[in-house]
């Protein structure tokens, strides 16, 4: 169908252009203003997380501005509420994104690369141009009101829906550059719907296994310290000690299909601030140089002053997760990428981890998190834009994994290797 143009308006059109131009022109930050609104293609989607928590889980209302725990997720409630459509032809579609999805994931098990022929090959809703996700884009659909699972089931159908465990995991159309510990050089990102976490998981299946029945059922229990006495301020404990079955290699995928979302546009403003006109979110060119619990990096970021602006806030974890840059990562089989899950436009703080080798931080979000559900928010979620360690230091999930830690120093255990203290990067929205 042609669009006409009704050339009558064109003159007027022109002028109202012009004079807009001309008045971007007497004000720099005004002008980058107008080409980011103007430019935007990466639309935000909200976490959906509504409440607010302390650092020991509770449910905190009627936070003003000023107090310690002010500038939460849902302080400021960011990007689009979510919304889908269902189908009816087995397939869900996001009215924000544009993304059409598999409604309904096959339980076969795959390997990373059976993932991706799978549903290169997939016939469903009459439509055969299926494709893997990208993290970007499969995190996007991540639900953070409840957790466990952290996706909404009235609309995305889980393996198991009866028992949600750690054995949700899916595939997405990003390779680890980076070395873990589990997959060597051949890892590849997913994410984890029952958990919310994105992990670089082996993405080989090895040559003894032929079990198709996918990653077996995860027993829910943490790795902390060896005699630990559990109690109700830890995490879940151990499963009924049933043997798992299927090939702890073989993950899921649910198939997506639709123009490619998630590209960043960053312009540096020259200011150490960075603007990216994909997404209408200015970003500060370089970090808080320190760790902080949770407490203080949101005070941190409430009491910010950069460039002018003083409405600079802790990101959600969709916003952190978003600029992430998967090309990269410490220790990158090709030096041309070893570096921090971060584009080059940004500056990162070095750190040395925990195995004494060059890193870069974990960076807090404003998103809390529950180990399971049911339990408090004693989390938050946090981005590693360095190596994800285990309690040796070594890379265990991936540099632009995402992964929750305990808000305080005396908050309980989380999973693995533990960092109090990580860093902030600012985030603001271009109004």
């Amino acid at each position: 169908m042609k669009t006409l143009i009704n050339k009558t308006m064109l003159k007027p059109a022109f002028l109202l252009f012009l004079l807009i131009s001309m008045a971007s022109c007497n004000d720099k930050k005004t002008n980058a203003t107008t080409v980011a609104v103007s430019e935007r293609n990466y639309t935000q989607i909200a976490t959906g997380q509504v409440v607010a928590y302390g650092e020991d889980g509770e449910i905190l209302n009627d936070l003003k501005p000023g107090d310690s725990l002010y500038g939460q997720d849902a302080t400021y409630l960011k990007g689009n509420e979510m919304s889908f459509q269902k189908n009816e032809d087995g397939t869900i579609s996001d009215l924000n994104s544009g993304l059409m999805w598999q409604e309904v994931p096959t339980t076969e098990g795959f390997d990373w690369q059976g993932a991706k022929d799978y549903v290169e090959n997939l016939e469903l809703g009459g439509y055969d141009d299926w494709r893997m996700p990208t993290l970007k884009e499969l995190f996007s659909i991540s639900d953070f009101s409840e957790g466990w699972p952290y996706l909404d089931t009235a609309y995305f159908s889980l393996v198991n829906n009866e028992h949600v465990d750690k054995s949700e995991q899916y595939w997405a159309d990003n390779p680890y550059v980076g070395h873990t510990e589990e997959g060597g050089y051949t890892a590849a990102f997913g994410v984890n719907h029952a958990t919310g976490h994105i992990k670089a998981y082996p993405g080989e299946e090895p040559e003894d296994r032929g079990d198709r029945k996918g990653p077996p059922p995860g027993n829910q229990n943490p790795q902390g310290q060896q005699g630990e006495q559990k109690d109700d301020n830890r995490p879940p404990p151990p499963g009924n000690g049933e043997r798992p079955t299927g090939n702890p290699m073989l993950k899921h995928v649910r198939a997506v299909r639709g123009n490619i979302y998630g590209t960043n546009d960053f312009v540096d403003n020259a200011d150490q601030t960075i603007t990216d006109k994909a997404t209408g979110l200015m970003w500060s060119k370089n970090d808080s140089q320190q760790g902080f619990d949770w407490k203080n990096a949101l005070v941190y970021a409430e009491e910010s002053d950069l460039a002018g602006y003083t409405n600079w806030r802790l990101p959600n974890v969709k916003e952190l997760q978003g600029i992430v840059d998967y090309d990269y990562a410490p220790g990158a089989k090709d030096s041309d990428f070893n570096s921090a899950a971060i584009h080059p436009i940004f500056n990162i703080s070095e750190i040395t981890n925990e195995n004494g080798d060059k890193d870069y931080p974990y960076f807090w979000t404003s998103t809390s998190a529950r180990f399971q559900k049911g339990k408090p928010y004693y989390y938050a979620w946090y981005v590693a834009f360095g190596r994800a360690v285990n309690p040796m230091g070594l890379d265990f999930h991936g540099a632009g994994a995402v992964r929750f830690d305990t808000k305080h120093k005396n908050g309980p255990a989380g999973e693995g290797g533990e960092r109090y203290y990580n860093y902030v990067r600012l985030v603001r929205n271009v109004e």
